[in-house]
């Protein structure tokens, strides 16, 4: 479905994918802190990448998309560079305001990230999630996603990982 067709759906409206500048390093911790803490607890690795957006992600090679509408920031998305023999990237930090979930902006900002991940030379790209999270593993699949087995997570509420190679 384009965006053409999900705006004639009332899916989405003039949503705009973008680089995260400072003045969204704000709406990217609340909405990550919001969708976390809803369904498990802060760990330790969050609270790297949510307090230092730019050392922990955007200085070690990766990036923060946004999805505005307006001047509202809807969702946010990290693309973090990762230091691993078998994968380039990592699809990280995935959160879409309550308010807009359902119309599109996920997989806006998913599509956004694969082909950024590509435009930097990554071969594939990884993410981890939780089995609980129903909608969000129906996107990652919608996405081209598939399961893996045999990754160590540093989070604790990770119980699945997945792939996607180019």
């Amino acid at each position: 479905m384009t965006n053409e067709d999900q705006r004639k759906q009332g899916k989405i409206s003039e949503i705009r994918i973008v680089n995260c500048l400072p003045n969204h390093y704000s709406a990217f911790k609340m909405l990550n802190e919001e969708w976390i803490k809803r369904y498990f607890l802060l760990e330790e690795a969050d609270k790297k990448a949510l307090d230092d957006p730019e050392g922990y992600i955007l200085e070690k090679g990766g990036k923060i998309l946004c999805a505005l509408e307006g001047d509202l920031v809807l969702g946010v998305c990290a693309l973090m560079k990762i230091d691993d023999e078998n994968f380039d990237f990592e699809l990280a930090k995935m959160a879409v305001s309550p308010v807009a979930q359902g119309k599109g902006v996920g997989y806006l900002l998913g599509l956004t990230i694969i082909e950024t991940a590509k435009s930097l030379g990554a071969t594939n790209l990884f993410l981890e999630s939780n089995t609980k999270l129903k909608p969000a593993l129906a996107l990652y699949r919608k996405l081209g996603f598939q399961e893996i087995e045999g990754y160590s997570s540093p989070y604790e509420r990770s119980n699945i990982q997945m792939l996607i190679t180019f």
